[in-house]
């Protein structure tokens, strides 16, 4: 397939944390599979405050550096994302073996009306797993780690117009 390629956006909502840097490391890490398999076309980092050694890893890594601290990181990330499909992704974040495949299928059939598919995370909290149910039944107002959206539903702002419906995907993700 291999027909499209989508964008990695990572959010690190705190820098300053003591593990920051290497969760961001690992997720950082697993994307290399996702670009030399010809999924990932380009990262953006998203991190809530400034700091030198978020720079220094975007510098090496390549990806673009946005500093935001406010509401809808992915949709500040969609903003220097240079692909139609975004891949949402926390620092931490370690997609399962399988995923470069599932997300090449998803965006390689996904039809025009189809706006977000849906990584399963099963180490999210009994909340989020079930706030994730419901929004299969009742679509996703925002973009949340684990979605792969289309770009354009993101750089409306940090809520998306109307309710996309979800689509869940089987790969998952793991934490580092």
């Amino acid at each position: 397939m291999r027909a499209l390629m989508l964008s990695a956006v990572t959010y690190l909502a705190d820098p300053a944390h003591p593990d920051a840097i290497d969760r961001l490391a690992d997720t950082l890490g697993v994307l290399v599979s996702g670009v030399a398999g010809g999924l990932i076309g380009d990262a953006v980092i998203v991190s809530g405050r400034a700091s030198e050694a978020v720079a220094a890893v975007a510098e090496a890594t390549g990806a673009a550096l946005v500093v935001h601290g406010g509401a809808g990181p992915y949709a500040a990330g969609a903003a220097l994302a240079r692909r139609d499909w975004i891949l949402c992704l926390e620092a931490g974040d370690v997609p399962a073996e399988g995923w470069i495949r599932t997300l090449d299928r998803f965006v390689g059939t996904a039809r025009p009306e189809t706006g977000l598919g849906r990584l399963r995370r099963p180490a999210a909290g009994w909340r989020a797993r079930l706030i994730g149910r419901i929004e299969i039944l009742t679509g996703a107002p925002r973009a949340r780690a684990g979605d792969v959206v289309r770009r354009e539903a993101l750089r409306c702002g940090p809520a998306f117009a109307a309710r996309l419906k979800v689509r869940p995907l089987i790969a998952r993700i793991d934490r580092a």
